[in-house]
């Protein structure tokens, strides 16, 4: 089974909807007995709680279901264990691979699946409270992400 972790900072905007959004294109796809997907944050702030407001507003929006989502935080086994370390922004790469000591994780930015993306980071909703913005780059990027597994893992 391929595993897929989606990093932010408190694991309540961006990650949780990129693990909502991609779990649907991967039951789109029909492989999600293939695919893990979870999310996580760099920060402890929001461990336990259900996604922000603004992106269960959008996931609802866009009949995407958020069930089962809490906000946790990224342990080092989260960086052994998993196959696809994918982060929303630069600091969160830097503080994965502070947490990656013993092993060389290899820690992508979801932007870097995006077709034409004029940024690198994924911007926080929870500062800039643009969710729709987020959603079409997060949309767009793990259109991207799941074309780039399928073809490395054959699946």
């Amino acid at each position: 089974m391929v595993r897929v972790i989606f990093v932010c900072l408190g694991n309540i905007c961006r990650s949780p909807m990129a693990e909502a959004i991609f779990r649907k294109k991967v039951q789109d796809a029909g492989i999600e007995k293939e695919v893990f997907i979870d999310s996580a944050g760099t920060g402890d702030w929001h461990i336990g709680k259900v996604p922000h407001e603004g992106t269960r507003t959008i996931l609802e929006r866009y009949k995407i279901s958020y069930e089962g989502i809490k906000a946790r935080q990224v342990t080092e086994a989260d960086v052994q264990d998993f196959d696809y370390i994918v982060a929303m922004d630069a600091d969160n790469v830097r503080d994965l691979q502070a947490i990656a000591q013993s092993k060389k994780a290899e820690i992508n930015r979801l932007l870097s699946f995006h077709p034409n993306a004029e940024i690198f980071d994924v911007p926080d909703p929870y500062f800039t409270g643009n969710f729709e913005e987020v959603y079409e780059l997060i949309d767009k990027s793990c259109d991207g992400l799941l074309a780039h597994i399928r073809n490395c893992e054959g699946i």
